[in-house]
């Protein structure tokens, strides 16, 4: 979302592995504590970094611009419109950020052809929340240091700045290239996923004047504007809202929360408690009332040969551990945590 991302060159010159790299998305305890809060300290004071470099006004702008769009769509409304809007929402959103994004490029919770990984990650673009290593660097870092010092986006530092204000303030992610980087060995040695990366804005620029020609302003408002702003602001939930307000079945050492209604809006990645419990579950709704779309699209794909590898948690078969925990306010939890994981 940031301008100074589509510059971008990575360096692929490490020295760690994508195994490495797949470890912080774990919650398992900190080996080397000092080494771990030396990196702590040193990122503890991102919200105060960002106010110190300043508002990003060119993110803004386009923030801007697409929320004059997307109210616009409201007087130009057809039901047409409004179908092909929920459609490349569920392209954008789900087959996307959900399945591609997050699940696949992310966490690794499945496998696929290398075609049908692109092709996922290319839809994930059309969402405008970045390219893949912008996006999966961010996330990364978030199951790390989660609701703690380094968090990019914990309502620790504000339930505003937890939903938009951390894209608002500051240079991209608020970490320089290099330290994103680190995070996604697997994706910078990939020169597809650079590519994607560094020209990810180009997606909606060749289906905006498809929907154009096709149904005019009413299907290039609602197909575009409306549906990339829903999309924002249902995935910034998963970042505010699902770690204030829910419920917690797992005693996680964080503020993650289960949450229907944002899950209704990112196709099941509202099931945040459970997702940061088993973070590499391909699976996030656990239970048959959990409504999870994501997942049912992964399960779909593997039942047609496009997905192997599927890693899934069943609930029933889950050990019988002391950290279960319904209905419990997840600021109460954490606050008879034993320190941050």
């Amino acid at each position: 979302m940031s301008q100074a991302l589509f510059e971008t060159k990575f360096d692929t010159n490490f020295e760690t592995t994508a195994e490495t790299a797949f470890d912080i998305t774990r919650d398992t305890p900190r080996q080397a504590a000092g080494q771990v809060m030396t990196e702590a300290e040193e990122r503890a004071s991102l919200k105060d970094r960002a106010k110190r470099e300043g508002f990003n006004w060119g993110t803004a702008a386009v923030m801007f611009l697409f929320h004059v769009g997307a109210v616009a769509a409201l007087f130009f409304f057809t039901w047409k419109a409004f179908f092909v809007a929920c459609f490349l929402w569920w392209i954008s959103g789900s087959l996307g950020i959900g399945m591609s994004y997050h699940r696949l490029l992310t966490h690794r919770g499945y496998k696929t052809p290398k075609w049908v990984e692109y092709f996922l990650t290319w839809c994930a673009t059309l969402a405008l929340e970045g390219g893949p290593i912008f996006w999966v660097a961010t996330h990364r870092i978030h199951h790390k240091y989660s609701d703690g010092p380094g968090d990019p986006h914990s309502p620790n530092d504000g339930k505003w700045w937890s939903h938009m204000g951390w894209i608002l303030l500051g240079k991209s992610l608020h970490y320089d290239t290099t330290t994103l980087a680190r995070f996604v060995p697997d994706l910078t040695k990939d020169k597809v996923h650079v590519w994607l990366t560094k020209y990810h804005w180009t997606g909606n620029l060749i289906v905006g004047p498809i929907l154009f020609a096709i149904g005019g302003w009413p299907w290039l408002l609602w197909g575009v504007f409306a549906r990339v702003v829903v999309g924002l602001h249902s995935t910034w939930a998963v970042n505010s809202i699902t770690h204030i307000w829910g419920t917690r079945r797992f005693a996680t050492k964080d503020l993650s929360t289960n949450n229907g209604l944002v899950a209704f809006f990112t196709w099941g990645e509202g099931w945040h408690n459970n997702h940061h419990a088993h973070p590499v579950s391909a699976r996030h709704g656990l239970t048959w009332y959990e409504v999870d779309m994501n997942w049912y699209g992964i399960w779909a794909m593997q039942k047609l040969g496009l997905a192997r590898h599927v890693y899934k948690v069943d609930l029933d078969h889950l050990p019988p551990k002391p950290a279960l925990l319904r209905d419990v306010k997840a600021a109460a939890v954490i606050a008879a945590a034993a320190g941050h994981d």
